[in-house]
């Protein structure tokens, strides 16, 4: 399967042009505090990793989206698998896939907190929480999108339930799940700042609300800008890379 992934100079030319947007707005806007330029928040930037806060913060950070993505990813994907597979657990328990995915995720980490407390338990819990219904909705959606073809072969040969998930249920997946990754990931990130801002000691989220309070932009924005670097480079990087070798089966045969 080909990749559509940029080139890498196709990407680097882009960002680059991104950068020039953003300081061409800067000088627009001709005020540090509305909108400082590229130049000063990487002054800012190196300056924090330097003194070793920042390091600090985005790995308190990763730490909790990593552990908040991996039980999302684990429970959703067993309950997409189980509602995709058995039309009757779907009748009985899809009306509760769409609250939670309603259910505000301020609500559910305010519920979490008063609930659990303000620890890394209720903070990693309120975000898995809010993550897991999107992942058993996308999850669901792909096993419903299952080749019956190939489902009329696996009982052909009478796979077992294990052998028939691992060969035949799961690779058609792959899809699915790495767009629940990328997603993901993307939304947990952004439910961890929240976390953080409301009810942590640490982190990006956490710096984020000292400096919003202090009403310094640039800080604010080196912080963000950091962890939304480490987003690309996993983007770019990993979760492509798992995406191009998981699917590579939809390949044409060779002539």
């Amino acid at each position: 399967m080909q990749s559509n992934a940029p080139p890498p100079h196709i990407l680097a030319i882009s960002l680059m042009g991104m950068v020039a947007l953003w300081a061409f707005a800067a000088w627009l806007s001709a005020d540090r505090t509305v909108l400082p330029g590229p130049a000063e928040v990487w002054g800012i930037f190196t300056k924090e990793v330097a003194s070793g806060e920042l390091p600090g913060h985005v790995l308190a950070t990763l730490v909790r989206v990593a552990a908040a993505f991996f039980l999302a990813a684990f429970f959703g994907l067993i309950i997409g698998i189980a509602m995709g597979l058995h039309a009757g657990l779907n009748r009985w328990f899809g009306a509760w896939l769409v609250v939670l995915l309603n259910v505000p995720a301020l609500v559910v980490i305010v519920l979490c907190y008063l609930w659990i407390g303000l620890n890394e338990t209720a903070a990693i819990t309120a975000v898995a929480l809010n993550k897991t219904a999107m992942v058993a909705v996308t999850i669901r959606e792909g096993v419903q999108a299952l080749d019956p073809k190939l489902r009329d072969m696996a009982q052909s040969f009478r796979m077992s339930p294990a052998a028939k998930l691992r060969h035949v249920i799961i690779p058609q997946l792959w899809p699915y799940i790495a767009s629940s990754t990328r997603n993901g990931l993307a939304i947990i990130w952004k439910i961890v700042l929240v976390v953080e801002f409301l009810g942590r000691s640490n982190g990006v989220g956490f710096q984020i609300h000292l400096y919003f309070q202090l009403f310094e932009t640039s800080y604010v924005l080196a912080y963000a800008l950091s962890f939304v670097a480490i987003m690309l480079v996993l983007e770019y990087s990993l979760i492509r890379m798992f995406e191009q070798r998981m699917t590579r089966w939809r390949a044409p045969a060779p002539a």
